[in-house]
């Protein structure tokens, strides 16, 4: 009797709600277009030396999303949806 409850709770508690969820598909968006933004840039010929691999949108900007987009996956890892429903009580 008391394992069919233990397996009973086990399956429905679940570690991420759909607000980390949420969250995790944000990050992933920020982390995917910092490696499009990051794409390109390169020659076809060897002997041409192409600038556009030093833009500041390849420098500077994509690398900062993907960083905040690893960030963004941090925060909704360690997201407590829990702490809400406990303080509205």
């Amino acid at each position: 009797m008391g394992e069919k409850k233990r397996k009973e709770e086990a399956k429905n508690n679940f570690i991420f709600r759909k607000r980390n969820y949420k969250f995790m598909l944000i990050g992933l968006g920020f982390i995917a277009l910092g490696f499009i933004l990051m794409a390109g840039g390169g020659s076809d010929d060897p002997n041409v030396f192409d600038e556009s691999i030093f833009h500041w949108r390849r420098i500077r900007l994509a690398p900062t999303l993907v960083l905040i987009g690893f960030g963004i996956e941090v925060f909704a890892i360690l997201l407590n949806p829990d702490k809400e429903n406990n303080s509205k009580s």
